[in-house]
């Protein structure tokens, strides 16, 4: 099997949840879209539009001389494959703008709205990683960018607010470059890990620290602390898994009768007789 993978789910979904991960991935089944607030679309948009065609040494002083000359161009790998691992992956995704430094190498940049902290920018460092390893070894028809020498974030960290009159208002604050240095080695036992991880068995669903699993437990009416395969202790009744992505199952009513329906439906179709 070859895995798609994402660069934000390497980042956001895999950090969060293992097991909504793996039914993502693996099964198809993502969780419900919850769309980000309006605002940091609007903030990243006008950024992309504004510092397309500018110097990088006009507003990042830190990187090498360069022009930005790409924004939200779309990136797909070939297959990665792994030592001792049948599977492989390939990373699909859309980088928000790239300069071409006047070396003849590029730099990856990502837009973030907020404020910076080391967790943050090790984490986004992923996604970063992820797309360096696109543009480098590309998939047929896919974008290629060879080679890139500098990731990093550029934080906007808005911390004043004027109004100029006519109905216009003015959020500043400050811009900060925040470098990731490129490690192919440590992303590479990263995506192994990864795979391995998709290639066993479904992690078991925490309903303590992840909503949505919380949610699937709570609507078949099961404990916070229940698992697949166990034991209603309110009901007595032995909860099953799904034979098709390993999840929990929720008794339905059909035209044939009782019948053990995956709480994923209907993403996932699995069933079993009650």
């Amino acid at each position: 099997m070859n895995y798609k993978l994402s660069p934000s789910d390497l980042t956001f979904l895999y950090e969060g949840c293992k097991h909504c991960f793996v039914l993502k991935v693996k099964h198809g089944i993502p969780q419900p879209s919850i769309p980000l607030p309006g605002v940091f679309s609007i903030i990243a948009s006008l950024q992309k539009n504004h510092y397309s065609g500018k110097r990088t040494e006009d507003f990042c002083p830190q990187l090498p001389p360069g022009v930005v000359t790409l924004g939200e161009k779309r990136v797909q790998s070939s297959p990665i494959k792994f030592d001792g691992l049948e599977n492989t992956c390939f990373i699909a995704g859309r980088f928000d703008i790239v300069a071409e430094l006047d070396d003849g190498s590029c730099a990856v940049m990502d837009f973030k709205t907020g404020n910076p902290s080391d967790d943050k920018v090790g984490m986004y460092g992923r996604q970063l990683h992820a797309y360096a390893i696109a543009l480098e070894n590309p998939a047929e028809g896919a974008l290629k960018l060879y080679p890139i020498s500098r990731m990093g974030l550029l934080y906007y960290t808005p911390d004043t607010c004027e109004y100029i009159g006519n109905d216009r208002q003015v959020l500043t604050g400050r811009m900060s470059w925040h470098e990731v240095k490129r490690n192919d080695a440590a992303f590479h036992r990263f995506l192994h890990d990864v795979i391995s991880l998709l290639d066993g068995p479904l992690p078991v669903a925490d309903p303590e620290t992840c909503d949505w699993c919380s949610y699937r437990s709570e609507i078949i009416g099961v404990s916070g602390t229940s698992t697949k395969g166990s034991v209603d202790s309110q009901s007595q009744i032995l909860v099953p898994s799904c034979p098709t992505c390993g999840d929990l199952m929720k008794k339905r009513t059909g035209k044939f009768g009782d019948f053990w329906g995956c709480v994923n439906y209907p993403n996932c179709r699995g069933t079993r007789q009650t």
